[in-house]
């Protein structure tokens, strides 16, 4: 896919490239009052593209840049939610448990019945 838009990207400046040279002549023109401006064609053409694509430009970055803000906003509250919702973590044994059995516990007094 990578090559593919090499490709497309060379057959692009080299169709520029043989434009720029057939059409290399100057323009005049008139920009307000008698303000006049002389330049070659091809510069002309270039310029008034980038004029062109500079507002289309602003807004996809402008959008990205919105979109990714959301996108962060969003993870971060995800994360957050998975946190509370998780169970607190078991505590590490480093030690083993004590385990007392009924031989081991006295036995109380008051729980002693005998006859009546």
């Amino acid at each position: 896919m990578q090559f593919l838009r090499t490709a497309f990207w060379v057959v692009i400046a080299v169709a520029l490239a043989f434009f720029c040279m057939a059409n290399y002549v100057p323009v005049t023109v008139r920009l307000w009052g008698d303000l006049v401006m002389e330049t070659k064609l091809p510069v002309l053409l270039i310029g008034a593209f980038l004029l062109g694509a500079l507002p289309f430009w602003v807004m996809a970055r402008a959008t990205r840049w919105r979109l990714k803000r959301r996108l962060d906003s969003t993870e971060r509250a995800l994360v957050a939610a998975t946190a509370a919702s998780a169970p607190p973590p078991a505590p590490a044994l480093s030690d083993p448990p004590v385990v007392t059995t009924v031989m081991d516990s006295p036995i109380p007094s008051s729980n002693v019945t005998g006859p009546a």
